[in-house]
């Protein structure tokens, strides 16, 4: 008998959530299905439903997370709302892909994989970039061994984004650090094979909300290499992930959904992406289809985790954000009742 599709729940109704589903709609109706989607608003979950042709729309998250109808549920909610919807789900027994940053700082992540852990659920951290092909591919060289010793990580992440309320507002869970530098980070450890930082220096500026809108800083891993960043919501930058080992370079443009990569011999080499049934908001959006068949695989194979994004991979993303935001002066209500 034919394995039965995956059964997806997306909370909340907004952009990203829309993308992801319309993205999950170009692989097989087989393996996946969106069978519920939630809002705060009905109507707002009716007329998601509706353009995506899902069945169910809940009024509500705690009512999606009772569905019995739903093996897995994609959260797509703002930031500050992450760890009390994955605790919901968890809850109610429903296996959890939840949009990045995990949570707001390391507390909350930690107590998020503890919950997971203790239900025997799925969580994976949605850091989509590492599902590419490219990022699979400069994984496969490093491991190989082609770049040589991986020296240095040069990347930066930059849009006008500062009138953009979730990036702008504490209340929001905003600043640059948790919206960018999740995707600066998680290059670096990709990159140096997921080994912690010995040091992190940064510095930043912040606007009147007290939330960081650019951020320099250095990782200094084990044996001198370093990963330098730059994040920023006040200017467009160059958003490309330099990689440099001892036996030469790779570079990935809009590294954080890239289909363009310079390898080691100079040579440019594109990818593509199917065609969606409707336009997505945001850049390369139908690569969350890469994401999505990963948390079926392991599903399937029975596997709590990911190997390309582990529970420990996003508890060091996790820590080294709070120690990036710290350095910068950026403090959320969260961190005191979330200390570690």
């Amino acid at each position: 008998m034919a394995p039965s599709p995956l059964r997806w729940g997306i909370v909340s109704a907004g952009k990203i959530s829309h993308d992801f589903a319309n993205a999950v709609g170009t692989l097989p109706a087989t393996d996946h299905q969106v069978v519920a989607v939630a809002a705060r608003k009905l109507q707002d979950a009716e007329k998601f439903a509706a353009l995506h042709g899902i069945d169910t729309a809940h009024e509500g998250y705690e009512a999606l997370a009772k569905n019995p109808n739903i093996d897995v549920v994609y959260i797509g909610a703002v930031n500050n709302a992450h760890y009390e919807m994955g605790l919901l789900m968890l809850q109610h027994g429903k296996h959890v892909l939840c949009e990045k940053p995990l949570c707001l700082n390391e507390g909350q992540s930690k107590r998020l994989v503890k919950r997971a852990t203790e239900r025997n659920l799925f969580l994976m951290e949605a850091i989509w970039s590492r599902f590419f092909p490219f990022y699979r591919q400069l994984r496969e060289r490093i491991d190989r061994g082609d770049l040589g010793d991986i020296r240095e990580v040069e990347v930066e992440f930059g849009f006008v984004l500062s009138d953009i309320d979730r990036l702008r507002l504490k209340s929001l869970g905003g600043g640059t650090v948790l919206d960018l530098g999740v995707y600066t980070i998680q290059v670096c450890l990709w990159a140096f094979g997921g080994k912690a930082p010995e040091k992190v220096l940064a510095s930043g500026v912040t606007n009147d909300d007290g939330v960081d809108v650019e951020v320099t800083a250095e990782l200094h891993f084990p044996g001198g290499g370093i990963g330098r960043m730059k994040t920023s919501a006040l200017q467009q930058l160059n958003n490309t992930a330099i990689v440099r080992g001892s036996k030469g370079s790779v570079t990935l443009y809009d590294f954080w959904c890239p289909l363009k990569m310079i390898d080691m011999d100079g040579t440019t080499r594109a990818d593509t992406l199917p065609t969606a049934r409707h336009p997505f908001n945001f850049m390369n959006s139908c690569g969350l289809r890469y994401e999505a068949e990963e948390v079926r695989q392991c599903i399937a194979a029975g596997r709590l985790q990911s190997t390309s994004v582990s529970h420990t991979d996003s508890l060091l993303i996790a820590h080294i954000q709070d120690e990036i935001r710290k350095q910068v002066g950026v403090v959320f209500p969260e961190d005191a009742e979330f200390a570690m």
